[in-house]
């Protein structure tokens, strides 16, 4: 028997395909070129982990809107800096990646769904370790809203309003909501 909703299945319901996603980060490198008024000094990093495929692919759009720029990529892990430490496990993505110094750049945070904003508040202050940047900006594919903290992204792919108790998963291949 045929799943009468093609979007639902065991793994979730499917509300961006992998289609959507690179139109969204296509849209996103155009408006990061926009705002800053090209790519000299921007910086992407990723955060760890959801981050980072992120960052890699707005370098990749980025490098075919403007080759003669090249932007540096890195990755940052903040588990170290979160405030809810006491409150879960502290459980390290990776080891942090920051390329150059962020010293006068502006710096792009990227993640896949921007939630509470506590992961990017740990984010800024990690980022301190690294220099003192010009700007800081945060791209975000999906914003689901819940904000805890005075967060609100640069860059959206998608605004998604979801309950607190669904589970919106981003990845390249396209974002689904449990």
């Amino acid at each position: 028997m045929a799943n009468a909703d093609p979007g639902r299945s065991g793994a979730g319901r499917t509300v961006l395909s992998a289609d959507d996603v690179r139109r969204a980060l296509t849209r996103i490198a155009h408006e990061i070129v926009e705002r800053n008024h090209g790519l000299e000094g921007v910086v992407l990093v990723g955060l760890q982990r959801g981050g980072v495929w992120v960052a890699d692919a707005l370098a990749a759009v980025l490098s075919g809107i403007d080759p003669a720029n090249p932007v540096p990529v890195g990755s940052l892990d903040v588990s170290f800096h979160r405030d809810d430490v006491g409150l879960r496990p502290i459980v390290p993505g990776s080891v942090t990646d920051i390329p150059v110094s962020l010293d006068g750049r502006t710096v792009v945070l990227t993640d896949d769904v921007l939630f509470t904003g506590r992961t990017v508040r740990a984010a800024l202050e990690a980022l301190n370790e690294y220099g003192r940047p010009h700007a800081v900006q945060l791209a975000v594919i999906v914003d689901r809203g819940h904000r805890e903290l005075p967060i609100r992204p640069d860059f959206v792919g998608k605004n998604l309003p979801t309950s607190r108790d669904e589970n919106v998963a981003a990845t390249a291949e396209g974002v689904t909501i449990r």
